[in-house]
């Protein structure tokens, strides 16, 4: 163990894989001695906040499946706390998908990804690690690129707890890297009473062991394998409790290191101006039947200055590369129990995680120029990153108060994210073009046209950058009796401060900055120069002052509420065992601002000196962007225990979102005569959730049959849109409130133990998602026209309703989910090994609802929100593993026919854009206990 572990060091070569893997190969070979504690990755039974055993247990059939020694045992329950206590899963009226640190650990579950494929229900919009957001059932209204989601993004509907602590964030979801897991549980459905906002579809809670006040415990593992047509893959980590004082004082770490090798091929490209770029038609400098309408200076009469400028042209040759997105999570945990006295007991953990995301994790159908690729390839032509870091903080003290059950709980998490992304497709679009191409006559909508100056382009590289900081303090306490009384109750109070801190920078202009000697040219009647844009004077601001030379546009915010709740449960036992009802509910009080500057490069930004354009500039402190709104959620159940090992339930619950800012007010949606018809508003409110469910849980046969049923009726209200549509409603994302969803569906979930050996797992489920209410966008300007009436028609043309029709279907709402595992375990000799052979199906859906434009066709995009359907897709992974003595082993393939399908299909570059899955991986990952 001593050589195994004393290459331990964190943020570097964590461990020497091969060496690792080599070593314990041998040992397994020649039968190294020495009693094997538990299976590999189980946890023992541990103290826990909860004051009783956090151990997961379930059966050989696949939810943390044991080993051959077991396979005899009747299916067993997984105890949870999806109810703030102790409790087995069959016995909690709702739908539970939960996962052991044992089965993850065997089913190579490391990321939000992984876990992915074993949970239905569960879909999610990804535009990288850590970069996207959780949907549940199917509550979704869409989902597009992260720039600027951390200022004008709303708040997810799904909540992300590590423990106690809330991990949720706007389009970027934190991916806690999962190891050392006591269990994952998924919570489906509203869970506004005891989870508050932001679990208004679901909750995803990551339940980490916790010291062992009794045993000394450690585990080192070790993963080396490849990627078909990509690069290799690391993964070490290890565990160490060590008793400080036995029965009194303990502590456990683990760290980690996991390197997922790319496997999209950024290759050779030029982007080169087109005639046909629709940013030339919006300004009206298109050729007409492919010749220049010759009015402009500049122009000839068989070709566009626009598109044969010297710097229309760029390539990546710089860094064109295969494999160009790589993934390392790296990271650790450490934690120290103390118990008081025989009543209370302390405990605290820290966390802290870097994950670094390079490259493009999406593959292009289409180059930059229009050039068919493969599969697996993109055109990029700026470096693009996420970084993201956080560190967390954890406090929780259990006790007792006379025969109550007390905890205080609270945690502060501190997250700094740096990302870069390449953006230089928006060249092609109208907004693209206008601040790298300037010049042209009076007709002309570029920058500087009618000064005399021909039309003149300059490079169409284009990224954006952004750099977040987020905070978050929660702080909660609760007290509960006994759950052997016949009346019983929880009741607590929360509170939680949440900011974000934001400066985002979209830098594709490329017109030179109004520097001395460019100023001095400008004047002298050259080239016009452009000016940099800065903050708005007197706001607040992150980083407050000039932007860089190609920043054209941008935010520097701060934004955030805080929230104070009570909440109560109660639970009485009408037959005791047999009938109970439950009842609870929760108030809310929320308090949310922003505050910062939007700032922009317009026409009063041409030929004057940086930094002193302000045009563009809005001063978001001017809006004074706060509001408050409070209210009740609440919950209901009715549960009869049929049998002993039957129960049918009814729930009621609720559940509900902060709503959130837009970061400017304007006049859109522009009628024939060039009249605004409706102004954006300056934010929009919480929707909301309300469910009816009911449902079966029964074990049959001695328990070698476990089957969950449930279905379910809820109603999604005053769904919370965000529309960028530059053609007709403006060149900046904005949030309103829109139309009703109505969701029904059934799941079901089997374990069956189909002999001493085979063991079989699967859960499927069924959703009919359809809009319920066709409301319209009304024209609100008092002097309008139309005012108080639906907009039909923008600029002359029709305006399709934006909030869609009754009876289409919400995004990210696939008919039908599906996953089946079989595991077989077998003794032999001194071996046990274990098989498990698992398929998952995702059925077709599209990434935008129905309202949205369809990018069928499109090859220019001019805007972040085309839809698209994405083709259903099947994956297989296989497991063989085998144990002796203290060690343990496993083959691993996932993705097992190297399925290709998109994820989620997008323009939020404005160019089509599909997320694959990740191709078939295949390691060998060995490991040992003491």
């Amino acid at each position: 163990m001593a050589r195994i572990t004393g290459s331990l060091a964190l943020g570097g070569e964590i461990m020497n894989t091969k060496y690792i893997l080599s070593c314990a190969v041998a040992a397994i070979l020649s039968g190294g001695g020495g009693a094997f504690a538990a299976e590999a990755g189980a946890a023992a039974p541990v103290s826990t906040a909860s004051g009783a055993s956090s151990v997961a247990v379930t059966s050989a059939g696949g939810m943390a499946a044991g080993a051959a020694d077991a396979a005899a045992a009747p299916v067993d329950e997984i105890v949870v706390t999806a109810q703030r206590r102790n409790e087995s899963i069959e016995k909690v009226p709702l739908t539970i998908q939960a996962f052991t640190g044992q089965t993850l650990n065997q089913l190579n579950v490391t990321t939000l990804d992984d876990l992915l494929k074993y949970t239905p229900n569960v879909t999610y919009g990804n535009n990288g690690p850590g970069q996207g957001n959780i949907f549940i059932r199917g509550l979704s209204a869409g989902f597009a690129g992260n720039q600027s989601s951390a200022t004008a993004g709303n708040f997810p509907n799904v909540a992300v707890y590590l423990d106690d602590q809330s991990f949720q964030f706007p389009s970027r979801n934190v991916d806690i890297y999962v190891v050392d897991m006591n269990r994952v549980e998924v919570l489906e459905g509203p869970q506004g009473t005891l989870f508050g906002g932001g679990a208004e579809a679901g909750a995803v809670r990551y339940i980490t062991n916790k010291p062992n006040l009794t045993k000394y415990e450690a585990n080192a593992e070790g993963s080396f394998g490849g990627t078909s047509g990509g690069s290799e893959n690391s993964r070490v980590n290890a565990t160490l409790n060590v008793p400080i004082i036995e029965d009194k004082l303990a502590i456990r770490a683990v760290v980690y290191d996991e390197r997922r090798g790319g496997y999209i091929d950024n290759v050779p490209s030029t982007f080169t101006r087109s005639n046909t770029d629709i940013g030339n038609y919006y300004f009206g400098i298109a050729p007409t039947n492919g010749v220049c309408p010759n009015k402009l200076p500049g122009t000839a009469a068989n070709g566009c200055t626009l598109g044969s400028s010297p710097q229309s042209q760029i390539n990546n040759s710089s860094i064109a590369e295969k494999d160009q997105n790589p993934t390392t999570y790296q990271g650790g945990r450490i934690s120290a129990l103390y118990d008081i006295n025989q009543d209370w007991n302390v405990l605290i953990q820290q966390s802290f995680q870097d994950l670094d995301a390079e490259g493009l994790f999406a593959e292009y159908p289409t180059g930059s120029d229009f050039q068919p690729l493969g599969a697996l390839q993109v055109t990029s032509f700026t470096p693009s990153y996420d970084k993201d870091r956080f560190e967390n903080t954890s406090w929780t003290l259990n006790g007792k108060i006379g025969p109550l059950r007390a905890i205080y709980t609270g945690g502060y998490l501190d997250r700094h994210i740096s990302q870069q992304m390449e953006y230089t497709n928006y060249s092609r679009t109208g907004g693209g073009i206008y601040y790298q191409c300037s010049g042209g006559g009076a007709s002309s909508s570029l920058l500087g046209a009618g000064r005399g100056q021909p039309i003149t382009c300059y490079s169409p590289q284009g990224y954006w950058q952004d750099t977040v900081k987020n905070t978050h303090f929660t702080q909660e306490a609760r007290i509960s009796t006994p759950d052997d009384w016949r009346i019983r109750g929880i009741a607590g109070v929360y509170y939680e401060d949440f900011k974000i801190y934001d400066v985002q920078n979209f830098n594709y202009k490329t017109i030179p900055s109004c520097n001395a000697a460019n100023l001095a040219v400008a004047d002298a009647g050259g080239p016009i120069c452009l000016a940099d844009v800065r903050t708005a004077v007197g706001s607040t601001a992150n980083q407050p002052g000039v932007r860089g030379d190609n920043t054209a546009f941008g935010e520097d915010t701060q934004r955030g509420y805080n929230q104070t709740a009570a909440f109560g449960s109660i639970d009485i036992d009408i037959i005791p065992h047999v009938l109970t009802i439950t009842g609870g509910t929760r108030y809310f009080n929320y308090r949310e601002s922003e505050a910062g500057s939007q700032y922009g490069t317009g026409s009063g930004c041409v030929d004057v000196p940086n930094g002193e354009c302000v045009g563009s500039i809005v001063n978001i402190d001017a809006a004074h962007d706060k509001v408050g709104y409070h209210g009740f959620k609440s919950r209901a159940n009715i549960t009869w225990d049929i049998t002993p090992r039957t129960l049918v339930y009814y729930t009621f619950s609720q559940g509900f979102r902060p709503g959130a800012f837009n970061r400017s007010t304007s006049g859109v949606a522009k009628d024939s005569a060039g009249n605004a018809q409706y102004e954006k508003p300056n934010g929009y409110a919480p929707d909301s959730l309300t469910n009816n469910e009911i449902g079966l849980k029964t074990e049959l046969f001695d328990r070698r049959l476990q089957l969950n049923l449930s279905a379910y009726d809820m109603d999604w209200d005053n769904v919370q849109f965000l529309f960028f549509n530059p053609t007709q409603l403006g060149n900046t994302t904005f949030g309103v409130n829109g139309p009703n969803y109505n969701i029904k569906g059934v799941e079901a979930q089997v374990v069956a133990r189909v002999t001493e050996e085979l063991s079989l797992q699967g859960s499927a489920t069924y959703d009919h998602d359809t809009q319920s209410n066709s409301p319209c966008l009304v024209d609100n300007i008092s002097t309008s026209p139309g005012f108080n009436q639906c907009i039909t028609e923008v600029k002359g043309q029709p305006f399709q309703n934006p909030f869609g029709a009754v009876g289409t279907t919400p995004a990210f709402s696939p008919s039908f989910q599906g996953n089946l595992r079989a595991r077989y375990d077998h003794t032999f000799g001194v071996y046990s090994g274990y098989g498990i052979l698992g398929a998952s199906y995702t059925g077709s859906m599209y990434n935008q609802p129905a309202t949205y434009l369809s990018g069928t066709g499109v090859t220019v995009p001019n805007t972040t929100y085309l839809r698209y359907l994405q083709a259903a897709y099947v994956t297989e992974d296989a497991t063989l593993g085998v144990k002796r003595d203290k060690w343990y082993a496993q083959l691993f393939v996932n993705n097992l026919l190297d399925s290709h399908a998109s994820t989620f299909t997008s323009s939020a570059q404005f160019i089509k854009s599909e997320v694959p899955i990740r191709p078939r991986t295949f390691g060998l990952t060995i490991g040992a206990s003491f």
